[in-house]
């Protein structure tokens, strides 16, 4: 009961990040972590340099082995995930065992990553699929570059309050 007590403690007042180190969630350097969703084998996920996972990111290493385990009690399969380096995966997508997210990869906010993604790609939907490259919409975007990232929120806020309607993305 103790152990439980302290387990829910970990998970909901500790930072996310320490959280999946404690875990044993490998990372590299320049990580931002906002999931705690990092499954119950944490310890098979490994994550590159320079990586923002956002909140309601889920990481399964296992899965449907329940079925089999009428015929055979001890069936149980599980696979490692491994994210590069440079990557930004959207809200709430669900990674699945046994991909590999190569670097330089965005993934779309929702999306199911049933495969292993390529270096340099944009994935989304359920499943993801490629719908780009990062390098083009980088070209397709630099005009709305408005370098505020250095800015407060109180100066961002003034910043874009003042920006003319051409400098904003639409769809």
């Amino acid at each position: 009961m103790i152990s439980k007590l302290i387990q829910l403690y970990r998970k909901t007042f500790w930072p996310p990040q320490r959280l999946a180190a404690f875990q044993g969630v490998k990372f590299g350097k320049g990580c931002k972590i906002y999931s705690r969703n990092f499954g119950s084998e944490p310890y098979l996920i490994t994550i590159g340099d320079y990586v923002q996972i956002t909140a309601g990111v889920r990481f399964a290493n296992h899965g449907a082995a329940w079925v089999y385990r009428r015929t055979e009690p001890d069936f149980d399969f599980f696979g490692k995930i491994k994210v590069g380096n440079n990557v930004y995966i959207g809200n709430a997508a669900i990674i699945l065992p046994g991909v590999t997210i190569g670097d330089n990869v965005i993934v779309a906010a929702g999306s199911v990553v049933t495969k292993s993604i390529p270096n340099d790609s944009i994935v989304g939907g359920n499943p993801a699929r490629i719908l780009g490259n990062v390098w083009e919409l980088k070209t397709r975007i630099d005009n709305f570059n408005v370098n505020s990232k250095s800015l407060s929120e109180k100066e961002k806020r003034i910043f874009l309050s003042s920006l003319a309607e051409d400098k904003f993305l639409k769809k």
